[in-house]
């Protein structure tokens, strides 16, 4: 099934899914490299297929900015939310397909520092998981 999604739909898509890596990054920051953190996250964002797949690897600006990681969030987690109700109106699949590409490059992200991700990192983790549960 396609589904239709309109240019701020995917804008939305993109700010949670590329948001959320850089949210990641920012909290481990202090434990690892942001630079690593972020690479591993955009790569497996880059591998993902399916309409959301398609959404990712548009070349379009994502604009996640914020001097904390608390203004990061403000911005990121209410579009994961969002991101998982967008395509599952259409198709509940897709809705699962984006869960999925989100907690492989949270996985990608955190394996940057080769340890358990550190308890910031951990408490990042749980809150982008809720949010994307929160649908």
């Amino acid at each position: 099934m396609s589904i239709v999604l309109s240019d701020q739909d995917k804008q939305t898509l993109r700010t949670a899914a590329y948001g959320a890596v850089s949210l990641l990054a920012a909290a481990g920051a202090a434990g690892g490299s942001p630079h690593k953190i972020a690479t591993d996250g955009s790569i497996a964002l880059a591998s993902a297929t399916g309409p959301v797949g398609h959404v990712l690897a548009a070349q379009s600006a994502v604009k996640v900015s914020g001097k904390s990681v608390a203004e990061i969030a403000d911005q990121v987690l209410p579009a994961l939310t969002a991101s998982v109700v967008l395509p599952g109106k259409q198709d509940p699949a897709e809705a699962e397909n984006f869960r999925g590409v989100v907690d492989v490059a949270i996985q990608a992200a955190t394996r940057a520092g080769k340890d358990e991700p550190s308890p910031t990192m951990a408490a990042v983790i749980r809150q982008i998981t809720a949010a994307l549960d929160a649908a």
